[in-house]
Parts: structure tokens; C-alpha cells; sequence
């Protein structure tokens, strides 16, 4: 059980003090990531980014992930999608949706530059947490055709069948607690609070 996002940055934080000093890009998959990238980022002497991905809704329950977007369009669809009623022409409305609140975040957040590259870069992509994992594949394939040196995913919590599944898309994984029953992220948190567009937006003025 972590208190917050916050006390679980510092424990990964901790954990990838090998990289401080080695100039990291710390990309974070917004909302609730970001102000865990700026500890990290700060207590690795790296730099701050966001990384855009959003889930792809199930029709019926839109708190369950069936698949994931990243900027590109790219598109990650689970095994479930179509038993939970994502047919061809839903998952082309839903992407389309995810999509456009993509595009409005990148003009929010970095409005007077762009996305920091990654070519070449020591990146660590950093969530508050995995569930279906959905969001960090989009984000890890997406990130991995931008050809970084070393591609890293760092998360306090995950189930086991999605952390076999990331690790297959990241040089490395670096996961705090695999608990054996899992049900959603919050519940290894005592804290855990919205993170709205105006936390986020000033976090990355100031970086």
C-alpha cells in the first residue's frame, strides 16, 4: 500500500538511482503520472515529458480498457475487444474520440514547443500504475519506432499477466509490488486523488 502517487515515485525513484546523473528523459502518461515524472525526474537529474496515449473504451463500461491510442494513431486492440462490444465501426468512433482529446492535451501541455524527442535517449515511461496495461503498450510501441537508446517501464503495481506482457515491449521493467489479487490500481493506494489539467499543465510550464 502506497499513501500516494508521491510516495510511490520516491520508492521508484529509489529504485533507478543506477540512471541519475545519466541525463534520463522521465515521460509520464498523463493525468495521474505527471506529478510522479517531476519527482523522478528531479531526484534522477532528468528531464520531463509527457508521453500522449488514452484507453479505448469499452461500449458499456468505460472504465474498462479494451485497447489503447497513441499520437500517431497507432492502435492497440485487446484480445476481449470485440466480446465487449468493440465492432469496427464503435472502435472507429472511440479512436476517434481518444484521438481528438489527444490533440487538445498536446496543445494544453507543451503549447509553446514541441514534444521532446526520445531518438536516442535513456527514456523512462512512468504510470501510477498498470491494470490491463492498455495505455503503457500504446505508449512503449510508439515510443520504441522513435528508436531511444534504452526504453524503460516504470510503474509501482501491476498484475502479473500484464507485466509479462510490457516486458516484452521494454529493454526493462521495473515494477515495485506484483500483488496476486488484483482489481484496479487505486486500491494500493491510501490516497489517490485526481490529477486535473491545470496540476499538469503548470508542472510542465515549470519544467
Amino acid at each position: 500500500m502506497f499513501r500516494d502517487r508521491l510516495d510511490a515515485a520516491r520508492q521508484l525513484a529509489d529504485r533507478l538511482t543506477i540512471y541519475r546523473g545519466k541525463h534520463p528523459l522521465i515521460l509520464a502518461i498523463p493525468r495521474g503520472a505527471v506529478p510522479m515524472g517531476k519527482l523522478i525526474a528531479s531526484q534522477l537529474e532528468g528531464e520531463l515529458d509527457v508521453v500522449l496515449v488514452r484507453k479505448l473504451r469499452a461500449p458499456y463500461e468505460p472504465e474498462v480498457a479494451i485497447g489503447s491510442v497513441d499520437e500517431s494513431g497507432w492502435t492497440y486492440l485487446s484480445d476481449y475487444a470485440q466480446i465487449d462490444g468493440g465492432n469496427a465501426a464503435y472502435l472507429k468512433a472511440e479512436k476517434q474520440r481518444q484521438l481528438d482529446i489527444i490533440g487538445r492535451r498536446r496543445a494544453q501541455y507543451t503549447p509553446i514547443r514541441p514534444a521532446i524527442s526520445p531518438d536516442g535517449r535513456l527514456v523512462i515511461v512512468v504510470d501510477d500504475g498498470l491494470a490491463t496495461g492498455a495505455t503503457m503498450i500504446a505508449a512503449l510501441h510508439g515510443l520504441r519506432a522513435s528508436k531511444p537508446a534504452k526504453l524503460i517501464c516504470a510503474v509501482p503495481v501491476a498484475p502479473a499477466d500484464t507485466l509479462a506482457v510490457v516486458t516484452e515491449l521494454a529493454d526493462e521493467v521495473v515494477c515495485l509490488e506484483v500483488p496476486p489479487f488484483f482489481q484496479a490500481v487505486g486500491q494500493f493506494y491510501q490516497h489517490f486523488d485526481q490529477v486535473d489539467d491545470d496540476e499538469v499543465i503548470e508542472i510542465l510550464k515549470k519544467s
